[in-house]
């Protein structure tokens, strides 16, 4: 049951070996960060992890002795070493880099049967034996296992009784017998034990013959072929290779293709004695398949499946409210995690068991507790536990029951203050900025396009000379932790700052025409792009640091000439700390990865290969996987998408044939295409073992304008798709576990692509927060809200013309 591999080590390999052997030790034993209560600790070869008396602090030391070993070596200094670990021991104590070398010239220094005659003594030996004929064919399989077998036939002549063990009466015999003493010059046969009896026992065994004439044998059972392992986020992780052999090569580690050992990577930065990959601190972009295999040997390898866990965070809706008795009351609970969180609900510390489907009930897997009709009894806290195999979290939503005429303080924070500018549509028109509460339909402010700005004292929306009739012009906004809104006036050349709060308005100047907005949370920073004029003759990037703080800000410009566009990862509950930007240069075949702290440029990485201009990028943390979207080219269809692996950087290849643009969903699990070549929404999945693959296809012939993700009514850690057409008034509900899909229609005509020359969608779709259930799209001179959890219209906001910059404001 073992997949075996025997060949001759070729003779160049040594010098290859040795510099793969250089490559590995780069870091020469360098100190790494310790914990000494992590038995996962790695602080290099040569040093330990302990923890000093001094300072109570834990620091990595060189080793103070190594374990017995019988395969003695010999240094870069040309000193005899009596294994590997004394080696780099010696390499830390005396502070200067010492490497294993392939030679065995220190064992026997003064000798005259030096490494060279030693050489030559074995290849006669091995010209003398009869050579297999073969049939001409390339067979590489073939040619190695004829080669193994000359050294078993030259191993049985020499062993004169048959015992499986050459000593050196044996060996004398046969010299004299073939009268070799006059050929040999300065090397005897006794030799082959001086230089190849690695245990000192007096013989040679097969296995130490095996090795004197650099015959490698690689083995894997069968039952090792896969390996699979599981680890939490933040700890580290050691994957070892179980290719075994003697005269093993260095072992080679590879992810979606792309050797690891000779990137300098930040968290796969070590490769132990025995070929180990070490991962110093997992995050859920290093689950995935790794696979090892001997350097030189790629036909035996090892595939191992990391799957990366991680403990639920959660959240909960509404952290407080106050109801009327008789009405109905529900507390919304969502978890991320993996493996999947199960919920379950307490009511003032005690188990809550449902009394009846109409007054009490758990529905979408506890997702959501809905209480029919409240009574006092009713008013508690309300604690929903998220539980995996690793780990809980919980959080609190207080229900009150109390009569309208006695307004307590909650009362009139959650039913006046909270409603009043937050949980709103902020819709940006013709005629300037709507607050609209979507349960209702109700405009609950209007700031006219003649509204001054505050400290300037302009028009929100100044009359143009010779313009008529007078529009407001918006192209993007942003939402700034539910206390400001950004958003762009691009024949204005600014930003307008919307305090939600005060209800009032600020601007702050920018290059001209700036048109696309993006908010790095992380780093409360807005990315602003800017054209210089329609026909993007001038483009710029700017940033806009601190812009949660409330005091005026001032762009600042990047040192980006000719940027297309740009992409900054969305965060979720697990991901909260976004680093890296990527930024498109016009016509360029490339990415480049921007860090967002400094505004530096990391790396650029060239898609040239493929002959893609990045259009848009999509990113999930569940395997590190970017999707860049290609530009087409008139001649030919639009080109595959191409997979980035944010572990590497390195370009995987197409994703498949799917072309177009990539959605993903707040989880990461969900990778939905409008593909461009087949009119269907294409979906993929990645699963908590990181394996990408296509999940279903679902018809759709209209082409999409705007796509994003509902949270499912019905099944918790499940999604909707709703997407909106670029022509028709059609509007598409989609259930990603079940394939099932529902259309609106008559949602009456969008705004013309022409009309809307911003790059965006000229149909915007956007939703009520994580657990809203209400969805605003606009039409050319209304505004149409939706309720996604039945998929029906719920309204139309008329006199709202061309509102297609949308934001929603949670509460406040």
């Amino acid at each position: 049951h073992y997949t075996s591999l025997f060949i001759i080590l070729p003779t160049h390999l040594q010098q290859i070996a040795e510099s793969t052997h250089a490559r590995f030790d780069k870091r020469g034993g360098a100190n790494t960060k310790c914990d000494c209560n992590s038995l996962r600790t790695y602080c290099g070869r040569g040093r330990q992890c302990v923890l000093m008396a001094e300072t109570g602090r834990a620091e990595c030391v060189c080793q103070e002795k190594c374990r017995p070993s019988f395969v003695p070596v010999c240094g870069s200094d040309g000193r005899f070493y009596e294994n590997h670990c004394e080696v780099y021991r010696t390499a830390c104590l005396e502070r200067r880099r010492i490497f294993v070398v392939h030679s065995k010239d220190c064992f026997f220094k003064g000798n005259a049967c030096t490494m060279s005659e030693y050489n030559k003594l074995k290849s006669m030996l091995l010209d003398m034996q009869p050579k297999v004929l073969g049939n001409g064919e390339q067979d590489q399989q073939k040619d190695m296992e004829a080669r193994r077998g000359l050294v078993d036939t030259m191993f049985k002549y020499l062993d004169v009784n048959q015992d499986g063990l050459l000593i050196a009466n044996e060996l004398e015999k046969i010299s004299m017998k073939e009268h070799l003493e006059d050929i040999l010059l300065e090397c005897t046969m006794q030799d082959l034990l001086r230089y190849d009896d690695y245990n000192n026992d007096g013989h040679l065994s097969l296995h130490e013959f095996y090795t004197a004439f650099q015959v490698v044998q690689l083995s894997l059972a069968e039952e090792q072929l896969i390996s699979i392992s599981t680890v939490t986020v933040g700890l580290s992780a050691v994957l070892t290779c179980a290719i075994q052999g003697t005269l093993r090569p260095p072992i080679i580690w590879k992810r979606n293709g792309i050797i690891l050992n000779f990137l300098d990577l930040e968290d796969i930065n070590d490769f132990g004695d025995d070929g180990s990959l070490y991962i110093t601190k997992v995050t859920t972009i290093h689950m995935g398949n790794y696979s090892c295999h001997a350097y030189g040997y790629e036909d035996l390898y090892q595939t191992h499946v990391l799957q990366v866990n991680v403990p639920p965070v959660i959240l909960v809706y509404p952290e407080t409210q106050a109801q009327e008795p008789g009405v109905s009351a529900s507390l919304h609970c969502h978890a991320d995690g993996i493996p999947n969180p199960k919920l379950l609900w307490l009511k003032n510390g005690m188990d809550l068991q449902p009394r009846s489907s109409k007054q009490l009930s758990l529905i979408a897997n506890g997702s959501e507790l809905f209480i029919g009709s409240v009574r006092y009894e009713d008013t508690g806290a309300y604690t929903c536990i998220a539980k995996n195999e690793v780990g809980v979290d919980e959080d609190i939503s207080s229900l009150f029951v109390e009569d309208s005429a006695k307004k307590t303080l909650a009362n009139i924070l959650w039913r006046e203050e909270g409603l009043s500018v937050g949980n709103m549509f902020y819709v940006f028109s013709d005629e300037g900025i709507t607050v609209l509460q979507p349960s209702e339909c109700e405009i609950r402010r209007h700031m006219k396009r003649t509204e001054r700005i505050v400290a300037t004292y302009e028009e929100m929306c100044p009359k143009g000379e010779g313009v008529s009739p007078q529009h407001c012009v918006w192209s993007s906004a942003v939402n700034i932790r539910d206390k400001y809104i950004y958003v762009t006036q691009p024949l204005q050349s600014r930003l307008l700052v919307v305090d939600i709060q005060a209800q009032k308005v600020v601007q702050v100047a920018t290059d001209p025409y700036p048109v696309k907005l993006l908010y790095d949370k992380s780093h409360d920073q807005v990315w602003v792009l800017t054209w210089g004029d329609m026909e993007r003759t001038h483009p710029t990037l700017q940033v806009i640091p601190q812009v949660s703080v409330g005091e005026v800000h001032h762009a600042i410009h990047t040192t980006f000439q000719r940027v297309n566009n740009f992409f900054i990862p969305a965060t979720n509950l697990i991901i909260t700390h976004v680093r890296f930007a990527f930024v498109f240069l016009k016509n360029e075949p490339a990415v480049h990865k921007i860090d967002l702290e400094t505004l530096h440029r990391v790396k650029t990485i060239s898609l040239k290969n493929y002959s893609c201009i990045p259009v848009s990028m999509a990113y999930t943390h569940l395997s590190g996987f970017y999707f860049v979207q290609c530009q087409s080219n008139r001649r030919r269809q639009a080109p595959p998408q191409l997979l980035i692996d944010s572990v590497t950087d390195a370009v995987i290849g197409p994703n498949h044939n799917i072309t177009g643009r990539a959605y993903i969903s707040p989880d990461g699990r969900y990778i939905v295409t409008p593909d461009l070549q087949s009119s269907k929404l294409v979906v993929q999945t990645v699963s908590f073992q990181g394996e990408l693959s296509l999940n279903q296809e679902i018809n759709w012939s209209l082409s999409v304008s705007d796509l994003i993700f509902q949270r499912s009514f019905t099944e918790s850690n499940q999604h909707l798709v709703v997407a909106t057409s670029a022509s028709g008034t059609e509007l598409l509900f989609a259930d990603l576990s079940s394939g099932h899909t529902e259309e609106l229609k008559s949602l009456k005509e969008p705004l013309a692509p022409k009309s809307w020359p911003w790059d965006g969608p000229n149909r915007v779709v956007v939703s009520s927060g994580l657990f809203g259930q209400y969805l605003v799209t606009p039409s050319v001179e209304s505004l149409f809200v939706l309720n996604g959890k039945q998929r029906t219209p719920h309204c139309e906001v008329s006199d709202i013309k061309r509102g297609n910059t949308v934001v929603w404001v949670g509460e406040v």
